[in-house]
Parts: structure tokens; sequence; C-alpha cells
């Protein structure tokens, strides 16, 4: 059996209203991350190769990047790691990166890939406009069904899903995920076991692993926005502070109290006035700000609070 180490990248861009990653077309017309395998005579570092694998596939240029995990195990609760053209035996250990960018720039017309909403692959993750209905109405007693009689099932669900009275926690987006291919809910589980499909769509599926490398992305980011400031990489150099509540809004998938987070805000010093009024928008003129990169060589790296109004 040949070892082949694959890599994949969730490249995350934010236009105003949804959040989006850069897909491409390159397996059996399933959307997919742009991806390929590393090459040790080729490639210098995984880092290098991936940038690599991104231009040549997208024609997108890399910015801010970081390593999220490395998917080695192979069991029938998860999904599982394919490479085009790989041999038939080839063991695929995954490793998943994140990419932010400030701005889902065109693509050229040459490369199939397109920026495409998260929210298609995980419905039941946006709750910006209330709790999905397909939590209550779909996903619930199917997963009533499959935790039938198993306390630790039942658990799982109730804490991953918010169920029977219980907090909605916006990070477990990968655990979500995971439960839900464990019960052979979603696509990706009946292909890798040959199974018919299941009777209900639980959001588009993707080709290898790679939903489950974007819920992992997603999971990250919801986390890292609380503790360190990388919604930042997602703004442009001047925003308004609506803007900024929109895009933190938009990777959460709730709704913040307005008051609140900019209470918050002012509180880290991270962003200040430029004194430019936005201009053009028909709405009220707001001021723009900026962020102040210099106060975190003063304050050290701290996150946005995130202040959920409840009882959506």
């Amino acid at each position: 059996m040949s070892l082949i180490i694959g890599l994949s990248v969730v490249i995350v861009a934010f236009d105003g209203e949804k959040p989006r990653v850069l897909a491409t077309r390159r397996d059996a017309d399933l959307t997919a991350l742009p991806f390929g395998a590393f090459d040790p005579a080729q490639h210098r570092t995984f880092e290098l190769a991936l940038r690599g694998w991104v231009k040549e596939q997208t024609g997108f240029q890399l910015g801010y990047v970081e390593q999220l995990y490395t998917f080695g195990d192979r069991d029938r609760e998860s999904p599982e790691a394919t490479l085009l053209d790989a041999p038939q035996d080839a063991r695929v250990v995954s490793v998943g990166y994140l990419a932010l960018t400030p701005e889902a720039e065109r693509l050229p017309d040459a490369f199939e890939a397109r920026w495409r909403g998260w929210y298609r692959h995980f419905p039941w993750e946006d709750h910006r406009g209330g709790r999905p209905a397909i939590i209550d109405k779909v996903i619930a007693a199917r997963l009533s069904t499959w935790a039938a009689g198993n306390a630790d099932r039942q658990t799982r669900a109730r804490s991953a899903f918010g169920l029977d009275g219980e907090d909605w926690p916006d990070e477990a987006v990968l655990e979500r995920y995971e439960l839900l291919y464990e019960a052979g809910l979603v696509a990706e589980c009946a292909r890798d076991s040959d199974l018919p499909l299941p009777d209900a769509n639980l959001g588009e599926p993707m080709a290898s692993d790679h939903r489950r490398i974007l819920a992992t992305a997603i999971s990250r980011l919801r986390a890292k926005i609380r503790y360190r400031p990388v919604v930042f990489e997602l703004m442009p150099d001047r925003f308004t502070l609506t803007a900024l509540q929109n895009t933190v809004e938009a990777i959460l998938g709730q709704k913040l109290h307005k008051q609140n987070f900019r209470r918050a805000l002012d509180r880290t010093g991270l962003v200040e006035g430029t004194g430019e009024i936005e201009s053009g928008t028909g709405g009220r003129p707001a001021e723009l700000h900026r962020f102040k990169r210099e106060a975190l060589r003063r304050t050290g790296a701290r996150g946005l609070s995130a202040p959920v109004v409840k009882g959506r």
C-alpha cells in the first residue's frame, strides 16, 4: 500500500452578505477545494506545494494561510480522503489549510474555479434569520431514530444541535457534520459505504473529505475570531463598524447585539476612526475605520467579543 499526502485549502472571503469559499470542479462534477498531492521530489515544503497547486488550479495567489488539521484516520465513521489519479490501494493522508482574503476577487475564466457560499454545504449552520427549520423538521427526527436506545448518541445529538432546550454551540461545526456522517445522513457516507443516498438533502456534498475539511475550517474560524483578531484579514483597509459586525455575524452564523458589540470593540483598542465618511451607499453616512495593527504590539493578540442575541 502506498501513502500519499494530499493538500487542500479552504480560502475564505466575505462578500458583504455571506462567507464564500473558493471551489473547483475537478472531481466528477462535485464541488472540491483546491487540492493536490505533495511531491517531496518537487516541493520543498507543504505550504509551498499548496501555494503552487492553488495558483495552478484557480489563478488565485494565496496570502494569509495556516494549517488546520491532518486527517489520517480510516474508519466507517469518517469521510474517506481520495485524490484523482491515485493508485487504487493508496492511502491518502489529508492535510487541510485555512486561508483568508479581504475580497472574493474575480477569477480568470480559464480556470474552473468559483466563489461559493459555504452555507449551501451546511444549511443548518446559519442562524442569522432565526433557527433554520431543517434542524427541527428534518435533522432532529432522523437523529432521534438513529440514537434510539443509545444514551451516548442521544447526548451527542442534543449537545451538537441544541436540541431539547440546550444552547446552540456555534463552534461545533465539525462535530455536527461528523455526527450526521456517522448517522448515515449525508451523501458522503453513502458514497464511501456504497449505500443508497439518504432520503433528505442535508447540504451539497463535496469531493473526497472536503466537506469535513470545510467544517473544520468554519469551526476554527468561529473559535479563533473570539481570541485572535483574524476577522480583520477579511476586511478592506477602510471599513464601517456595521460592515465589521456583519462580517463577524456571517462567520458565526448568528446575530450580535449591536451596542454590546461596539462597547466591547472599543475596549480592545483595535480599531480607530479615520475621519472619512462612507459615500455612495444611499443610506445614513457612516465613518470609516481601520484596523490598528500597531496596537497588537502593545496589547498582545486579542479577538472580538461576540454578544449573541438570544432567543433566535
